[in-house]
């Protein structure tokens, strides 16, 4: 066995861990938006994020990674590798090309889970699903190779390590659209022009998924580097502990010192929030510039938060507030706090205007397509369920259970068309 061979072999043992820990994240999505949402929907949310990891992956895989990592066309779309078929020669890796997929595909299925808790608890079931297709095979994909696959704004020297821009700020931006164009929940908004609390149905068990989702993205971050030998993987890792946390404390204190109660939805999507901040510059700025990142990333999600209430925008799950508002934050901060060619480091304003004019068009891009795709979807689909299907829930409506009962015993089935005297009426009349 040659040294290369070994190096080869432990990059990817890592990428395909720290895969798996970012696909654990689903999990992790699943547990926060059922304890945010109310009961009656839990399994309505578990059952978006399933159809987000099997639809979702087999979308990438047969047509998104192309358009994503395949042979560059003009900058804007790649044009092989569909099926992981084809020319991916122009790929530089250690790793084989079905373990850097593997981590690619992971990738996507977080995108599209920003959106299912946006429009949480009256989405149309068969809407979303149609949506996960557009947004797994299309949208994502074609934003991702302007600035991974080769195209256009890497070109111009856009950096965005792990995605704060292209997974959480296009993604938040989709979720924005997506919960302007099916509009807010029945009763969440009142005459008077009030907003109604919807209290979160399962706390200990959002915080679990935060906690998942936390865990995570050591993997998320980290991961990005594809190479087990990396040195930059400690600091990667401390520069996203420092940031999680430093987001979640000022959200402590803040609604503490504010309200004379620490909120814990807040500091739940604080950690979040800081989370997504660091995301883009874990590889490029320092410790005390990541605990910065955290705290300005926690008070704009709060910020955010106020601002769609003002604007009686409905995001259940404050999808909009973590990953757009801290997504956008953190891509900035690059171009400030990075320690090549940040503006703080005596690096100029080119990488500052960079990350600027990247992340003005991936949210605008994220913004528009969805609007779009909604939009056409509804043509065709209603992309809203209906009053009744919302206020009988939608676990029932879509998926015929409930995420919990009190009943200790098995469901009786009974034939009740026996019991219709109009039925028996008419077999004896049949008989004779």
């Amino acid at each position: 066995m040659t040294l290369e061979t070994l190096n080869a072999g432990l990059d990817t043992i890592w990428v395909v861990l720290t895969a798996a820990m970012i696909l654990l994240m689903e999990g992790g999505f699943a547990l926060l938006e059922a304890g945010f949402v109310r009961t009656k929907n839990n399994v309505n949310i578990i059952m978006k994020v399933f159809a987000d990891i099997t639809i979702g992956t087999l979308c990438y895989f047969a047509v998104g990674f192309g358009l994503m990592y395949g042979m560059d066309v003009f900058g804007i779309i790649g044009a092989s590798g569909f099926l992981l078929k084809g020319d991916l020669s122009h790929i530089d890796l250690t790793i084989s090309m079905d373990a850097f997929w593997l981590f690619q595909g992971a990738f996507v299925i977080a995108v599209i889970s920003i959106v299912s808790g946006a429009v949480a608890e009256r989405i149309n079931f068969r809407a979303y699903l149609i949506f996960v297709v557009m947004m797994t095979a299309f949208i994502y994909p074609i934003a991702g190779h302007w600035v991974w696959g080769g195209g256009w704004l890497s070109r111009l020297g856009m950096q965005d390590f792990a995605g704060s821009a292209v997974i959480h700020a296009l993604g938040g931006f989709s979720a924005l659209a997506a919960a302007i164009v099916i509009g807010p929940r029945s009763g969440k908004f009142t005459s008077r022009g009030t907003s109604s609390i919807s209290l979160p149905s399962n706390l200990p068990l959002a915080s679990v998924g935060a906690f998942l989702l936390w865990f995570g993205w050591f993997g998320f971050n980290a991961g990005s580097t594809l190479q087990a030998t990396d040195v930059r993987i400690g600091h990667i890792a401390i520069v996203t502990m420092l940031s999680a946390a430093s987001g979640g404390a000022v959200t402590l204190l803040y609604t503490l010192f504010r309200y004379g109660r620490s909120d814990a939805p807040s500091v739940i999507n604080g950690s979040l929030a800081g989370l997504v901040g660091i995301t883009a510059g874990c590889a490029f700025v320092s410790n005390l510039a990541a605990l910065l990142i955290g705290a300005v990333s926690g008070m704009l999600m709060l910020a955010a938060t106020n601002w769609l209430e003002v604007r009686k925008i409905d995001d259940p799950v404050g999808a909009f507030p973590v990953h757009a508002a801290s997504g956008m934050w953190g891509t900035i901060a690059v171009g400030l706090f990075s320690t090549e060619n940040g503006l703080f480091a005596g690096g100029g304003w080119h990488l500052l205007a960079v990350q600027i004019l990247g992340l003005v068009v991936l949210c605008i891009w994220g913004f528009s397509v969805t609007w779009l795709v909604f939009k056409v979807i509804n043509v065709w689909l209603p992309i809203r369920s209906t009053e009744e299907e919302e206020e009988l829930g939608l676990d029932i409506s879509y998926h015929g259970i409930m995420a919990t009962h009190t009943s200790p015993e098995f469901i009786k089935v009974e034939d009740y068309y026996k019991q219709d005297e109009v039925y028996n009426t008419m077999v004896k009349s049949s008989e004779r």
